[in-house]
């Protein structure tokens, strides 16, 4: 999921600041070196937030099963 995320989020960031950059008539060079900047912090956000969503529904799955499993057995 982290790799997913960290896929939409880092081209997602830099496509805004590629048309950031055109509608703002900046310079090609400084807006590709934002672009590719924005591009790397968004995917590593992305990839923690993925990762951290992941653990979240992991743990969550696994104590339902838990509490399922416990259910079942003091029955």
């Amino acid at each position: 999921m982290g790799r997913t995320y960290a896929g939409i989020l880092g081209p997602l960031a830099m496509a805004v600041m590629i048309c950031r950059g055109w509608l703002g008539s900046g310079g090609i060079e400084s807006t590709l070196a934002q672009a590719t900047t924005y591009l790397v912090v968004f995917a590593i956000v992305g990839a923690l937030i993925g990762h951290l969503a992941q653990a979240t529904i992991d743990e969550s799955v696994r104590s339902k099963l838990e509490q399922q499993l416990t259910g079942e057995a003091g029955s």
